[in-house]
């Protein structure tokens, strides 16, 4: 596999803020937010087609820059969690679990009023220890 790099043109969201209480049936039923829904299924269309059709199953390195359209306080690792649960929904990687995603080096959160967004590049780790 080589390096894959591509740009997702939305407002970075996590998946951890305000989320919604429902009742199905008898039980109640935690489900994230409706941003995050929309943020989700927005990143999903924006995602070229080749790209979601990988589903990795290797070991790789996720690199992402979180550009934020405000200098609010975010939790990089809520924003990384969010990306993860997406990138698996619209198929480009099998799973988020540590025998895939083995690590997120080099990600960062910065700031572009002007235009906000998620830049990925996603890379093989070779020699990387599965269990």
């Amino acid at each position: 596999m080589d390096t894959i790099s591509f740009v997702i043109d939305v407002i970075p969201r996590t998946k951890k803020n305000s989320s919604r209480i429902v009742k199905m049936g008898s039980r109640l039923a935690l489900l994230p937010s409706k941003q995050y829904k929309e943020f989700e299924e927005e990143c999903i269309y924006k995602i070229d087609n080749k790209i979601k059709q990988l589903c990795i199953d290797e070991p790789i390195n996720i690199r992402a820059v979180f550009y934020m359209p405000t200098k609010r306080k975010v939790d990089i690792t809520n924003l990384l969690s969010a990306l993860d649960d997406m990138l698996v929904k619209a198929g480009v990687i099998k799973d988020d679990n540590r025998n895939i995603v083995a690590s997120h080096d080099g990600s960062l959160v910065l700031y572009d009023k002007v235009r906000p967004r998620i830049v990925i590049g996603i890379k093989p780790l070779f020699g990387y220890n599965i269990w």
